[in-house]
């Protein structure tokens, strides 16, 4: 990877781009930030982009009192409702048609019972007169190729195109994990993304940009900045079990394989990344311990990993991070469990696997239960409080088993005796 965002950065600057590289969010807001206030910057068009999300970049530019505009219209309606996407690739799916109305109603002025179409007609005239008045967009990327120093955009909306070539600055924002080697390579991640996405065979614009505006272009930014976000992502590559994670396009597909997410939906998981992919993502990026609940909601099923275009092992992961947070081998700062709840975990589980000590530690404890009365163990109290704790038997399964068998092949045996 290393080499090739060296590449990466070399081609985009011999294009007469600029390249940053931002270790954290916070970097890359202040870059962007700074930037903005140098060049006089009043209002932002963006297309979405999910490393924004990640940064909070709209909060940042509107500190420094710079107006940010969301342009694909999921994300302008929940740009406008004040929520966080739902889905990856359809931020507002969790909107019916009669709630968008009456949000545009209040927010913009429009009838409270216009329709899906009229809708749309109402967000295209507000974001066009946004468009000709911005003066910077600011895009995501869905690949970096490194050989040509070329960012790739994917939409349906021409709202990316309109980000890249109509503001005289133009700055992409994008993960370093979204680096490819070639062309030929594009075409081939263009096709899984698209397809798995909104299973199409191609989006309706595809978008390509190789640097600022050149002397013989129509139309073009004056300036190209190209900010490579690592934000955690190093952390992930360096583990052999995660780095899988990074292969991710972002296509939405475990999302819409999950069951857990279709119960519960894409604001439960309480960050930038919800579903499948999130629940391993989201904790490493923002801290093991503060993103604990993620890798346990998740039942396990494998939806995720067969959906997935480039096959990531979700599950594994998942289990993986459970682990982490339980015993802390690799990242014992993050660990959640205690030494005490470590110490039973680890007694139960040797115990457990042990069957013939197991009986015996049950029978052991049952005789006990047996004989002194209930009341007298604090920690069964949630169980008595409204039902009585069944008498614990003399012997286990097996053993009755093997003793109603070994008086069963008695009994037939006498019988057989006393008919000779």
């Amino acid at each position: 990877m290393d080499y090739y965002l060296e590449l990466l950065e070399k081609n985009v600057t011999n294009a007469g781009g600029v390249v940053a590289f931002a270790d954290t969010a916070k970097d890359a807001s202040n870059y962007v930030t700074k930037l903005a206030k140098s060049r006089g910057v009043k209002s932002v068009v963006k297309s979405k982009s999910m490393i924004s999300e990640e940064m909070s970049l709209n909060h940042h530019l509107e500190i420094q009192g710079i107006e940010p505009i969301e342009t694909d219209l999921g994300e302008y309606i929940v740009q406008l409702a004040g929520e966080t996407p739902y889905h990856i690739i359809a931020p507002a799916i969790h909107k019916s048609s009669e709630e968008v109305s009456a949000l545009f109603s209040e927010k913009i002025g429009t009838e409270a019972t216009l329709g899906i179409e009229d809708l749309t007609e109402v967000a295209r005239k507000q974001l066009r007169e946004k468009f000709i008045s911005a003066d910077m967009g600011i895009t995501g990327g869905n690949f970096m190729v490194a050989d040509t120093g070329t960012l790739a955009l994917v939409t349906n909306e021409g709202n990316g195109r309109m980000c890249t070539s109509m503001p005289r600055i133009h700055v992409a924002i994008v993960g370093m994990e979204k680096v490819i080697p070639s062309m030929t390579d594009l075409g081939l991640f263009l096709r899984l993304l698209i397809r798995s996405a909104t299973g199409q065979w191609i989006s309706s614009y595809v978008t390509t940009v190789s640097g600022p505006k050149r002397s013989k272009d129509i139309d073009g930014p004056e300036e190209f900045h190209l900010v490579i976000v690592d934000n955690g992502r190093s952390r992930i590559l360096a583990d052999p079990v995660l780095r899988e994670s990074l292969y991710c396009l972002r296509c939405g597909a475990c999302l819409n394989a999950c069951p857990v997410y279709r119960k519960v939906g894409g604001h439960s998981y309480g960050w930038v990344y919800p579903g499948p992919i999130g629940a391993v993502v989201s904790p490493m990026l923002t801290g093991l311990s503060r993103g604990k609940d993620l890798p346990f909601a998740s039942t396990l099923c494998g939806s995720c990993r067969e959906a997935c275009p480039v096959k990531i092992d979700i599950p594994k992961m998942l289990l993986y991070l459970r682990n982490q947070l339980s015993e802390g081998t690799h990242y014992g700062g993050e660990r959640t469990s205690g030494l005490i709840e470590r110490t039973i975990s680890t007694v139960c589980g040797r115990l457990l696997m042990n069957r013939n000590a197991t009986a015996k530690v049950v029978k052991f404890l049952g005789r006990i239960l047996n004989i002194f009365p209930k009341s007298m163990f604090p920690f069964l109290k949630g169980w008595t409080r409204f039902r009585d704790l069944p008498e614990f038997p003399e012997q286990s399964f097996i053993e009755g088993w093997r003793n109603s068998r070994h008086i069963g092949n008695a009994d037939r045996r006498g019988d057989r005796n006393s008919r000779e």
